[in-house]
């Protein structure tokens, strides 16, 4: 594995493997590593509202394989790859933002000798995330919402403040790492396969996740058999989707 891609190598490289060799295993160090590149993919205000759950039991994969509705990808996978959103995690992860001001900016300035940039990331983290995030039931989200459209007729305003809007700033920022990891495995010659086709409820009592965790996707890992890839790839014409203004 020392002669890596490039990123435009992998890119190329990667397909969606749905039939893993089952005599050639893959390092769980390496996959690990993917997945540390991961979570350095943007991210939604960089609340990191996300967890990796990187599954190498023979046994769990077994178990989870029928909640994936017993696809190739994963009945022949070497290691699974579970992508988790956690949006009710973010009161912990703006905690985590404002502390690493801290280290950056020292604690407890007075707001007089504060910094631009200093001020900014305080009052974003402790005020316009809560602001953002925080709702009960739903009900907040719709008063944020008619306070948006009022505003909004004044001037350009952040519109998606309702609690199903951030739900998917939670799963864009998911698919982001999870895109990351699959670019990273393909630079080493391994092989993935994103899978959302699964029984996601079952998914995350296999998996023991709390009741505000969401599954983003499951990805398969392992090393393509001659088989494994479906046919040529097939992409819509370029000049169809690429517009230049």
């Amino acid at each position: 594995m020392t002669n890596e891609k490039t990123v435009s190598e992998a890119i190329n490289y990667r397909r969606s493997v749905r039939i893993f060799d089952a005599e050639k295993p893959i390092e769980t160090s390496l996959v690990k590593k993917c997945i540390e590149q991961a979570s350095l993919a943007p991210n939604s205000s960089n609340m990191q509202l996300w967890e990796f759950y990187h599954i190498t039991s023979k046994d769990m994969i077994a178990k989870l394989a029928p909640l994936c509705f017993n696809q190739n990808a994963a009945k022949t996978a070497q290691q699974l790859v579970v992508f988790v959103v956690r949006k009710d995690l973010w009161k912990r992860r703006a905690k985590s933002n404002l502390q690493f001001l801290d280290t950056v900016f020292g604690k407890n300035n007075p707001k007089s000798e504060q910094s631009s940039r200093e001020k900014t990331g305080r009052n974003y983290y402790g005020k316009l995330i809560p602001f953002v995030y925080g709702d009960v039931l739903g009900v907040f989200g719709w008063i944020k919402y008619l306070m948006i459209l009022i505003t909004g007729l004044f001037k350009p305003i952040y519109r998606e403040v309702r609690n199903k809007d951030m739900r998917i700033v939670a799963h864009k920022s998911a698919g982001l790492a999870a895109q990351n990891f699959m670019t990273s495995m393909a630079a080493i010659n391994y092989d993935t396969c994103p899978m959302e086709g699964s029984d996601t409820w079952r998914v995350k009592r296999a998996l023991n996740l709390p009741f505000g965790a969401e599954i983003n996707m499951i990805v398969s890992c392992g090393i393509r058999t001659e088989k494994g890839v479906y046919g040529e790839r097939f992409r819509v014409p370029f000049e169809e989707v690429y517009k230049e203004i």
